[in-house]
């Protein structure tokens, strides 16, 4: 690495690739159904971790929208985890159901 190299030979001190700088990446999102209640739904097949940091990020960033998860296969594992659909949503205290939406979920009512 000729930069370093350069650095060094300068009698310079440096870190490498030593410091964590967060930042955010703005994306809007686009939820696959909006029930009449306000209900957001999100169906999945196969859950991405793409699609996992997602939805960590919405309900970090955004507690007041009411989002679930409607899952082809609960019992599926989520990509990069030995976790399954169902567990993640437990951990990440996010309501899902599997293959339709749920009667209760339609029959709610809207919230202030």
């Amino acid at each position: 690495m000729r930069v370093a190299e350069s650095l060094t030979n300068k009698k310079v001190k440096f870190g490498y690739e030593s410091q964590l700088v967060p930042y955010i990446v703005e994306k809007n999102y686009k939820p696959d159904f909006v029930l009449p209640n306000g209900i957001l739904v999100e169906a999945k097949g196969y859950f991405r971790s793409t699609d996992q940091r997602k939805h960590r990020l919405l309900k970090e960033q955004h507690p007041e929208l009411d989002i679930r998860m409607l899952f082809m296969r609960l019992d599926s594992r989520v990509q990069g985890s030995k976790m399954t659909c169902r567990e993640w949503c437990e951990k990440y205290g996010i309501k899902y159901a599997e293959t339709e939406v749920p009667r209760e979920w339609i029959n709610e009512q809207k919230k202030d």
